[in-house]
């Protein structure tokens, strides 16, 4: 069946392929985040810019999770809960991007201008 394509067919198709690879990096990536929003316990425990490298120290039932904001990124990087799922999650980045962690009740979310987004509600 290839052998039927000729050369605007190819053209075509390669058209299609970067024509839907922009957009989709146009419409999944957020952009860069510029502020974070720390909960602890369901409320809103800080709210800081990524402007400013620091290290925020956030109580929980557990005890206290570690919060390193550094290079206009931010994670946790050290929890009390037994799996540190949100520990190995790495730094984020992009806003929209959050690490939680469940058993001291600790979250982490960037804010930007736009969100990214994994899926569509409808």
């Amino acid at each position: 069946m290839l052998h039927y394509l000729k050369l605007g067919d190819w053209f075509i198709v390669l058209l299609g392929g970067l024509t839907v690879i922009t957009l989709a990096l146009k419409i999944w990536n957020g952009d860069l985040a510029d502020t974070a929003v720390i909960r602890s316990g369901g409320k809103i425990f800080s709210v800081v810019s990524l402007s400013k490298d620091q290290t925020i120290n956030v109580p929980g039932p557990l005890g206290t999770s570690i919060i390193s904001i550094d290079k206009r990124r931010a994670r946790i990087s050290s929890d009390p809960g037994p799996r540190q799922y949100c520990v190995r999650q790495g730094w984020l980045e992009q806003a929209g991007e959050i690490a939680i962690c469940l058993p001291n009740q600790v979250s982490v979310e960037l804010t930007g201008k736009r969100k990214r987004y994994d899926s569509l509600n409808y």
